[in-house]
């Protein structure tokens, strides 16, 4: 192995302008966010962003959803809706 590591060695040597130097890192590697303190690097975004896992009310379906109601698709064909029960005031 160590002969070969002098080969490659010996070949970039050989090549003109490229003598003692090291290559240089593609831009597209890069981070372009470096110079930026980490409190304002943008953040990534999580795969789930705005998702929320509920159960459906009406048959129990557990699943992830950004939708306003808690409702399963099938649960909604089949014309069932959510009552929210208010405490009533003792009075």
């Amino acid at each position: 192995m160590m002969k070969e590591d002098q080969e490659k060695a010996k070949s970039r040597q050989s090549r003109p302008g490229t003598a003692g130097t090291t290559p240089a890192d593609c831009t597209c590697i890069q981070d372009p966010y470096a110079a930026l303190p980490p409190e304002l690097r943008p953040k990534p975004k999580s795969e789930m962003a705005g998702l929320r896992k509920v159960k459906c009310p009406g048959c129990g379906f557990q699943y992830w959803t950004n939708r306003n109601t808690d409702l399963c698709f099938e649960c909604e064909k089949k014309g069932l809706r959510v009552t929210e029960n208010k405490p009533q005031s003792g009075g």
